[in-house]
């Protein structure tokens, strides 16, 4: 690592976030509607994205600058256990083919503006939706934390912001100046800001990614040098090569299945679904947006390139910035730090956004002031996304980064626990509503205990989010495991609750909601002032 600053790179560093920045307070006037004080304004764009603006920016929003940062550093400290990142997400768009459409055109025709409100329309139930949103925010807060360190990584590499001795306010300035943009434009312009700045973000990487996966093989002397290296450093560590043992195959397995129904219950995922103009752009996205998955592939090589390159960390989530460091002249390191950076700005307004507006919907308006205006929800909203990413700041600066690490391994665990009553209620209204709160708590207890006691070479408790699945003996995705316990308490007590004729909530839907397209009669493109964020 350099000693000192780095000042072409940072300059052209400086030069994209600048531009980045500028482009998201002129997002503000981008597609400008008349009432600018709603959620389906600044919260959801105005549903008005079409097909390649939501591909832009569902793709910055699932493949953030933890991502880029992250799954090569995975496969630089584990070998080819990494990869489950690949499966996973090539198995979640088929997945989401069967039901994110079904989302979109119900929560169009009701004006949902979360998977929240849908839960509560659906079954009836504001514990439920309540229950729902808690997990939501919770599991979110982390990866927007995660999101300033993959900033911070940038910074460190750099040189920007001085050693350890350093004054914590000089060592800091950086990362709170690009938190106080991020704040500004996002309360501004709403989700605006991100699909706009998502272009120039998702260009950045594909670039990057392209000239690395040809540059620096030609350097390192091609890819069986790369991997003959790799296999001997993990051969040296006694683990028996890139290839995990039969031991880990469950592990690799669980872990992608799980990881795969886990990614599209995060608020933020479902945020940049409903913002799309109708349900034929989420159908078409789903068959486009694996062309991530071909790039996240190719990015995950790179931690092999850094095993090669000789790159020596402390802390593996350094390891591809400094690749870059080390194998680029200094404009295109440039170049490829703003990718990374702006790939955590990208994501990180979207999450806040996300965060705000469950806060807003499912706690603020239902629990605390039900008679609230359009226009009041949108204030709360803006309020809330500034105070999240605060948390988050806080978070970052104020704790190790390997505990943010384990609360995002957390959250995956917890956001998978609302799956039965999202997807299964787009699909069924059997489930009881009692039974999915009760499957609910028991997945979410089950989780975090397990976690809890997970143990790894540098700490004590959540080293990891594998463990010993019960009744098989395999270690398996602690997740998943949560996931299946859920599953059958929820069947056993809605069986109970339906022979004991427990009261049912009420369900606004009807089918037809489920295959409404924006054109269709009766449906919202826009909700009118009068009724504009009604509670449903």
């Amino acid at each position: 690592m350099n000693d000192g600053v780095n000042g072409v790179a940072l300059a052209v560093f400086i030069f994209f976030f600048v531009l980045v920045t500028a482009m998201g307070f002129l997002a503000a006037r981008w597609r400008r509607a008349a009432n600018e004080h709603s959620l389906d304004e600044w919260g959801l764009g105005g549903r008005s994205f079409g097909t390649w603006v939501t591909w832009f920016l569902l793709g910055g929003d699932l493949y953030t600058a933890y991502t880029f940062v992250a799954v090569p550093a995975a496969i630089y400290a584990a070998g080819a256990a990494g990869f489950f990142a690949v499966p996973y997400t090539i198995l979640v768009y088929p997945l989401i083919f069967t039901f994110l459409p079904r989302l979109w055109s119900v929560s169009h025709k009701h004006g949902y503006v979360t998977t929240s409100d849908f839960v509560r329309g659906r079954f009836g139930s504001k514990g439920l939706s309540l229950a729902v949103a808690v997990t939501g925010i919770l599991a979110t807060m982390p990866y927007i934390a995660l999101q300033l360190v993959g900033i911070q990584a940038v910074l460190d590499v750099m040189g920007v912001g001085g050693g350890e001795d350093t004054n914590w306010f000089i060592k800091d300035l950086p990362l709170l100046i690009a938190f106080g943009v991020l704040a500004a434009y996002t309360y501004s312009s709403g989700l605006r800001a991100p699909a706009l700045i998502a272009f120039v973000k998702d260009t950045l990487i594909y670039i990057v990614i392209a000239v690395a996966i040809i540059y620096i093989p030609i350097k390192l002397g091609g890819f069986d040098d790369i991997f003959a290296s790799a296999s001997d450093k993990f051969t040296e560590a006694g683990k028996g090569g890139v290839v995990p043992d039969a031991g880990g195959q469950w592990t690799y397995a669980t872990l992608a299945l799980g990881s795969a129904l886990a990614l599209f219950m995060y608020p933020h995922s479902i945020t940049a679904t409903l913002s799309s103009r109708s349900r034929n752009v989420i159908r078409r996205n789903t068959t486009i947006l694996p062309l991530y998955s071909l790039m996240l592939g190719l990015l995950a090589l790179l931690g092999f390139m850094a095993i090669a390159a000789g790159v020596k960390v402390d802390n593996g989530q350094l390891a591809i910035p400094q690749l870059f460091e080390n194998m680029f002249p200094d404009w295109f390191a440039g170049v490829a730090f703003a990718a990374i950076g702006i790939g955590a700005l990208v994501p990180a307004a979207i999450m806040s956004i996300a965060a705000a507006n469950l806060f807003t919907r499912n706690i603020y308006k239902d629990f605390i002031k039900p008679d609230a205006t359009p226009a009041q929800e949108t204030k709360v909203s803006k309020l809330v996304s500034l105070l999240v990413k605060v948390g988050a700041l806080i978070f970052v600066l104020g704790m190790d980064k390997t505990v943010a690490i384990n609360f995002q391994l957390l959250g995956g665990i917890w956001i998978l626990q609302t799956f039965p009553a999202l997807v299964g209620g787009l699909f069924t209204r059997w489930f009881h509503r009692w039974a999915l709160l009760g499957g609910w708590a028991v997945g979410m207890i089950y989780g975090t205990v397990a976690a809890y006691g997970v143990a790894s070479p540098t700490q004590a408790h959540f080293g990891g989010s594998s463990d010993e699945i019960p009744g098989i003996g395999e270690i398996g995705y602690i997740g998943l495991t949560a996931f299946v316990l859920n599953v059958l308490v929820t069947v056993v007590l809605t069986f109970v609750l339906r022979a004991v004729k427990a009261p049912d909530g009420v369900d606004e839907t009807k089918p037809s909601d489920y295959t409404a397209d924006a054109g269709d009669p009766g449906v919202q493109v826009e909700l009118p002032p009068a009724t504009a964020g009604s509670s449903h």
